[in-house]
């Protein structure tokens, strides 16, 4: 019974081992392209970031709104930077790039009556803009 095993073992290495070949892999050179432009590392986009003040204009569930509101805001307010944020289930609309509270309450007052239910809110903001314009003079 052992040499039977023995046997049937030694058959079985020798059709493993004698199953040899190339393959050969036939395939679109898109496929390559693809992968090497999902794989490139594209370091982010960094700006310095600090601590200070935004106001929320509006949170709604609706993009539609919040694309309107901002299209509103930047018409009165074109050099005043806006952000969207999106947290299941609202997006939320956010202005400003305020080092301070007092700058953020100055425009707050201006908006409130566009957008009575808006607040201001701390968090990371990028470096404010430098009026060139005043710098000149």
């Amino acid at each position: 019974m052992k040499l039977h095993v023995i046997i049937l073992s030694l058959l079985m290495v020798n059709i493993l081992l004698a199953q040899q070949g190339d393959v050969e892999i036939i395939k679109d050179n898109r496929i390559d392209a693809l992968v090497n432009r999902q794989g490139a590392v594209t370091p982010p986009a960094v700006r310095a970031q600090i601590d200070g003040y935004r106001i929320q204009l509006i949170f709604d569930p609706s993009r539609g709104a919040l694309n309107a509101a901002r299209g509103q805001f930047i018409a009165q307010y074109p050099k005043i930077d806006t952000y969207t944020k999106f947290v299941a289930p609202h997006f939320f609309l956010r202005v400003g790039d305020f080092r301070t509270k007092l700058e953020a309450e100055g425009l707050k007052s201006e908006v409130e009556a566009a957008f009575p239910t808006s607040f201001i809110i701390k968090e990371k903001i990028f470096l404010p803009r430098l009026n060139i314009d005043a710098l000149e003079e």
